[in-house]
Order: structure tokens, then C-alpha cells, then sequence
């Protein structure tokens, strides 16, 4: 697979400190794969971990959230591992089988991460489900339920200055 980084739409960490969500934009040399990934947003010094929000090709999204040594991890749609080597490190990662080209583009991994934050796993799949929205509107939705929606959408440029 080709250096694939000029696809990504954004990279962002997320995190509490001191009871205030902090958002950062994240390099894109860290997305070459989920352990890259992963121990990139260990670095934060967030309060219950980090939550990293990746959107590519304005096709899928990768929500990673780590605390402490667990790593836990929502891939949007998991035909995106044929063609995407970030996408792929997170299918092995889960230890799914190969994706076939007639599967259908469901969503992989553990819809329930951010749960405990305000965003429930019913919640998610409904929204992975609305084949209407881009992957950064999913994402603005996620950001907004758990509470740095205006933070999120300034950083990937969703703001409107009216």
C-alpha cells in the first residue's frame, strides 16, 4: 500500500485535563498504524486516558481510545482494511478475519468505548448507519455528545464564521 497520509481528512486527540476537554491535532506520521496510533495518544496527559478521531478519503473514520495499557478501538466500515493500511492494522488488531468484497460495510470493534463519556453504543451504530453524513459530520456528532463539539469543529475547520 502507497503512502496513503495525503488522504487523511483530519487526525485529532482528545482529552480530559482538570475536568476540560482539550483537543490537538495529531502528525500524520503517527497513523501508520494502530499501535503507532495508540501509543501516540498515551503521550496526553488526559484524565482517564485519550480518545484519538481519525477520518480518511471523507470515507471511513478509526476512534481509538486509550487508558492506561488498554487500547480499545471503533473502525466505521470494515471494508476500508482492502484498502487502507491504518484501516487494516485495526482489523488485525481486533483479530478479524480477512475482509471479502462482498462484505457489507459494517462497522468493527467496540461500539460501547465511548460510553461511559455520553455516547452509547446504540447511539453510534444509528449514527455509523446514516449513510447521509460524511465521516467528519459522525464525528461532530460524537464530539458534540461528549461534550467538545465546538473544540472539535473549530480544529477540523466545521465552524462557520457568520
Amino acid at each position: 500500500m502507497a503512502d496513503q497520509s495525503d488522504a487523511v481528512d483530519f487526525a485529532l486527540a482528545a482529552y480530559r485535563e482538570e475536568g476540560d476537554w482539550q483537543v490537538q491535532e495529531l502528525a500524520h506520521d503517527v497513523l501508520e498504524d494502530l499501535h503507532t496510533l495508540s501509543h501516540a495518544l498515551r503521550r496526553f496527559p488526559g484524565d482517564g486516558g485519550a480518545v484519538g478521531m481519525v477520518a480518511i478519503d471523507e470515507d471511513f473514520f478509526i476512534i481509538v481510545r486509550v487508558a492506561g495499557a488498554s487500547t480499545r478501538v471503533l473502525l466505521s466500515d470494515i471494508t476500508a482494511a482492502d484498502e487502507w493500511e491504518l484501516a487494516r492494522s485495526v482489523v488485525d488488531f481486533l483479530a478479524l478475519p480477512d475482509v471479502e468484497e462482498e462484505d457489507d460495510q459494517v462497522p468493527a470493534g467496540d461500539l460501547d468505548l465511548l460510553g461511559d463519556l455520553g455516547m452509547h453504543a446504540m447511539d453510534l451504530a444509528v449514527l455509523i448507519d446514516d449513510f447521509d453524513l460524511y465521516p467528519d459530520e459522525m464525528l461532530s456528532e460524537v464530539a458534540r455528545r461528549l461534550g467538545f463539539g465546538r473544540l472539535f469543529d473549530d480544529a477540523v475547520g466545521l465552524t462557520t464564521n457568520a
